[in-house]
């Protein structure tokens, strides 16, 4: 529309908003995963930092040096078997037996702790295989009884990772949803907004089409102020072609008139006279007359092509010239009959030229015609199709392409300029249509023209 690269606008609009939409929907998404997986695992690594916290601060020792607890551990899961959440206490140094203590929740296994020697205090973390072969997180402390500096144990508290996987996995397809949703939303949001916000150029499209059939002459409705310039440069654009074609039509019109005049007086001067001279002048204004009729009816269409908005009703013009012809071959007692399409059909270009078409063929019709001339008007594609069949002793095929050009008549005893048929012709040219000759079925001449349709 409008010069636009090939391609829907709206379509266009669409996939943009589309394509913003589910970007930031995708980008949000990820980020808010991402700052709750975050989330999850700092609480996670706080929670076995507690537990650790308290299994360091139950430590106690027997006379004998053997570690102990003061006290249960006030997590109950600790005390149910395979729960996803287990302490333990090793010894370290070379040959030191692991698990020395161990929470309920292991029950009958122990917990593998990668072989590694962290500092006095510091915490390490590792993924390993727990009880129940699970995935557990394991937070572990080496500390130095000051009873018994020389006995370092390793206190260890690890948990199902599940407890920190499960809670994001179930806050993503939670996420998704949400998200689905609000993209369902966005994209009807978005369809609603680029329907309402181009309908002003859908309806400046209807306009336009308006116009182009000739229903009216500018764009009158009221348009949004985005639009609005668009629509006055349009019609100032429709009224500045009216204005060039009507000052192009009134030279030619100038022009033929002021060359007519002076051909008119040398004709009749030449009429007067006899001899060489006066046939030589008589022939000439002829040929000039011939040659100012043909191009002044070019020019004249080559205007009314580039307007926008012509539109010419065909039936009453076909009537007319019925009635004209019937009037000038009324000696011969010619039957001319029309056959028309249903509805209102219309030639998309000026009126005069429809005339000059139709009737140099329907002339020529009735010219060779015995008894009877008929006219058919369809519309077929876009097309306005006209039809004028004679039955008269038509034109043999070598004949039909040669009697277009120009001053060529098929029979000189028959009165014309010969310019009838070329005019026609590059008239229809002009317009985006065309003219053939076909042998009719009655034995005569059938001429198709064919038009652009309003």
């Amino acid at each position: 529309m409008f010069g636009a690269p090939p391609g829907s606008l709206r379509l266009r609009l669409l996939a943009g908003s589309l394509v913003w939409i589910l970007g930031t929907l995708t980008v949000t998404g990820f980020v808010l995963a991402d700052l709750f997986r975050h989330h999850v695992a700092e609480r996670f690594e706080a929670e076995l930092r507690i537990h650790l916290d308290q299994l360091t601060a139950n430590l106690d020792f027997a006379i004998d040096g053997t570690p102990q607890l003061r006290a249960e551990l006030s997590d109950p899961r600790l005390q149910k078997p395979y729960s996803g959440l287990y302490w333990q206490i090793d010894r370290t140094g070379d040959g030191a037996l692991p698990a020395v203590l161990r929470s309920r929740s292991q029950w009958d296994t122990t917990l593998r702790v990668p072989p590694d020697s962290p500092a006095d205090g510091e915490l390490h973390v590792h993924r390993i295989v727990g009880p129940d072969r699970a995935h557990v997180v394991m937070m572990e402390r080496v500390v130095r009884p000051a009873a018994f500096p020389d006995q370092p144990l390793r206190l260890i508290v690890a948990a199902d990772e599940r407890a920190m996987t499960d809670p994001v996995r179930e806050f993503v397809g939670l996420l998704a949803i949400a998200l689905g949703v609000l993209a369902a939303g966005l994209v009807v949001a978005a369809v609603l907004q680029v329907s309402v916000g181009l309908a002003p150029l859908r309806r400046l499209r209807s306009a336009l089409g308006e116009v182009r059939d000739g229903r009216t002459r500018r764009l009158n409705d009221a348009y949004p102020n985005e639009v609005q310039p668009l629509v006055d440069e349009l019609n100032a654009l429709l009224q500045h072609d009216a204005e060039v074609v009507t000052r192009a039509r009134t030279q030619a019109g100038n022009l033929a008139h002021a060359v007519k005049t002076p051909l008119a007086v040398l004709g009749n001067a030449a009429a007067c006279e006899d001899g060489p001279l006066a046939r030589l002048v008589a022939e000439q204004v002829a040929t000039a007359r011939r040659q100012v009729d043909y191009h002044l009816a070019r020019a004249r269409a080559a205007a009314a092509v580039q307007v926008p908005g012509m539109r010419t009703a065909v039936l009453p013009l076909v009537e007319s010239l019925v009635r004209v012809m019937k009037r000038l071959h009324a000696e011969r007692d010619l039957e001319i009959a029309i056959e028309a399409c249903a509805g209102d059909p219309a030639f998309r270009g000026e009126e005069q030229d429809f005339q000059e078409m139709l009737g140099n063929l329907v002339d020529n019709a009735c010219k060779w015609a015995r008894h009877r001339v008929e006219i058919r008007v369809a519309v077929e594609r876009h097309q306005l199709v006209i039809v004028v069949e004679d039955d008269g002793p038509g034109l043999a095929a070598p004949e039909r392409e040669s009697v277009f050009g120009r001053g060529v008549r098929a029979d000189e005893r028959t009165p014309g300029s010969g310019l009838g048929l070329a005019i026609v012709r590059d008239l229809a040219q002009l317009y985006g249509g065309d003219v053939r000759l076909d042998p009719a079925l009655a034995g005569g001449l059938r001429v198709v023209l064919t038009l652009p349709a309003a």
